[in-house]
């Protein structure tokens, strides 16, 4: 009888258990690409717009937004740039704890003072990175993007083809999303309260 008893009060809590399980909402999933652990992303080492060297060490404690592009470029990264823009105000108070980088695949055209108008131009807090030719390029491979030249009319009227994603780090310096250019300002909105609520 006892025996039964307790088969029984067993099952009585496990159905009790299913039944408070899936009244829990289901966990939260990134919009963008969750690259968490992925062997690239891992270092970045340049000079900021104000001349400053800079790593991501830098950053840590802030979710760093970064962006490869160019000052000249005529579409994707004007859009992304205000996009992210658009991204901090959405954040309100937790604005303030995300680091938006641009770092340049044009060092030949963007310098310092190139660079010193056209990031801060988005946002005083956005932050312009550059290096040499073979920087950019070691850049590029650590965090496995393309780049390159696409002739113009004039030697100095080409374009740069790259790669237009956005890779996001969490708080504690590590690469954890890479996000598409299809993600809307309320897709990472999303993603980085997730981020600061330590997903």
């Amino acid at each position: 009888m006892i025996a039964r008893s307790t088969r029984r009060v067993a099952a009585v809590c496990m159905a009790l258990a299913l039944l408070a399980a899936c009244g829990k909402p289901a966990t939260e999933t990134f919009r963008a690409t969750d690259v968490t652990g992925a062997p690239f992303g891992r270092t970045l080492a340049l000079t900021d717009h104000t001349g400053k060297p800079r790593t991501l060490d830098d950053w840590k404690g802030k979710i760093v937004a970064v962006f490869f592009g160019y000052a000249q470029c005529p579409d994707v990264c004007p859009t992304t740039m205000s996009m992210l823009r658009e991204v901090k105000e959405q954040l309100g108070p937790d604005g303030a704890k995300l680091q938006v980088v641009f770092v340049t695949v044009d060092p030949e055209r963007d310098t310092q003072q190139v660079l010193s108008a056209y990031v801060p131009g988005f946002d005083p807090t956005f932050i312009g990175l550059r290096g040499d030719v073979d920087q950019t390029a070691a850049a590029a491979k650590e965090f496995k993007i393309f780049f390159a030249k696409s002739a113009g009319p004039t030697p100095t009227s080409y374009t740069v083809d790259h790669t237009s994603a956005v890779f996001v780090f969490d708080t504690q310096g590590r690469l954890r999303l890479f996000a598409g250019p299809a993600l809307k300002a309320a897709d990472y909105v999303h993603d980085i309260k997730l981020l600061l609520a330590g997903r």
